[in-house]
């Protein structure tokens, strides 16, 4: 058993060799204070009642490790582990933290520490998780009800329909991390891919490597999160004609090329590890980014890339013609 003592607040990284079909909730932390407590008691009441929360703090100012010492002692020491994150962003702090081998669980659920989780989050994840073989890697995901600082309801995110799938992945992050779990095989591939990758997003780069892995993705049409809307928010809203516009106006401005540069990077340093289809996707794409104009659009249509919906098909076409891909 690790009892190392960690810096934070006196907490110890205790590894307890959870039962079996425990969850490790996977949380990130910043000058939280406002909205953590409310986070961590809705984790309190999940249905699926066999979890840890890991919470790794990118440097707080705030009360938050206050309050994280306050749960533990309310829930008990072996019920919360605490780390120092890496100071590098919210996408790194998720990434090392999914990839730190000290912690050993069935599955792996990321958390925001903003939000609020319906009770049955973690029971319908891992329900689906369990009918997928242990050695396939495999990721939950699904759609938000956005609320407001107060908690009361606002959209829910965009309905996709479309499967999830490689061809999707490169060109779309298909739901938010505060949405996902998975297990540990998905967990294993992040590991093997890197905790030092210069990723956009840990939700995206999961999707993608999953995918592009030949792993499973189950997308649920059900929220199961109350995505907190707020101005401090890090990744704003995803739904309504506002949020949509935004998204075409950064295509088009060039922010979604880069963030394919930024992706395309990465997977090619670890194109071992995706399936001979998904290569040849990969390859394909990369060809069209860096092609004429008809190049470009035969490129997407061999490479077989879309988006979940019209709207968002359409802006990748303009994309393409303006060298915005």
């Amino acid at each position: 058993m690790d009892t190392k003592p960690n810096s934070l607040t006196g907490l110890a990284a205790i590894d307890p060799r959870p039962s079996p079909k425990n969850v490790a909730v996977l949380m990130c932390t910043y000058n939280g204070q406002r909205f953590l407590a409310e986070q961590l008691e809705s984790i309190e009441r999940q249905s699926h009642e066999s979890w840890v929360v890991a919470v790794s703090d990118d440097g707080s100012t705030d009360n938050t490790l206050e309050i994280i010492e306050s749960f533990r002692e309310r829930w008990g020491h072996e019920k919360i582990i605490a780390f120092q994150g890496p100071k590098r962003g919210f996408a790194t702090n998720f990434l090392t933290l999914a990839c730190k081998q000290s912690l050993h669980a069935d599955f792996f659920a990321w958390a925001d520490q903003d939000d609020i989780w319906l009770e049955n989050k973690l029971e319908t994840a891992v329900s689906w998780l369990q009918t997928i073989p242990s050695e396939t890697p495999a990721l939950y995901c699904g759609r938000t009800q956005g609320v407001d600082t107060h908690g009361h309801p606002l959209e829910c995110s965009p309905l996709f329909k479309r499967p999830p799938a490689f061809a999707n992945a490169l060109v779309q992050s298909l739901a938010g991390g505060n949405t996902m779990v998975f297990n540990e095989a998905a967990r294993q591939l992040m590991a093997n891919a890197g905790e030092n990758m210069d990723i956009v997003s840990h939700d995206w780069w999961a999707y993608l490597l999953i995918t592009g892995a030949g792993g499973k993705v189950s997308y649920d049409p059900m929220p199961s999160v109350l995505y907190r809307q707020h101005e401090d928010n890090l990744v704003g809203s995803n739904s309504g004609w506002k949020a949509r516009l935004l998204r075409l106006r950064m295509m088009l401005k060039g922010r979604f090329s880069a963030w394919n540069e930024q992706n395309l990077h990465c997977l090619s340093s670890v194109g071992n590890l995706l399936t001979p289809e998904n290569q040849r996707t990969l390859e394909s794409f990369k060809f069209a980014r860096k092609s004429n104009l008809v190049g470009r659009l035969l490129g997407l249509h061999r490479a077989g890339v879309y988006r979940q919906t019209t709207p968002g098909n359409i802006g990748l076409f303009f994309a393409a013609i303006m060298k915005g891909i």
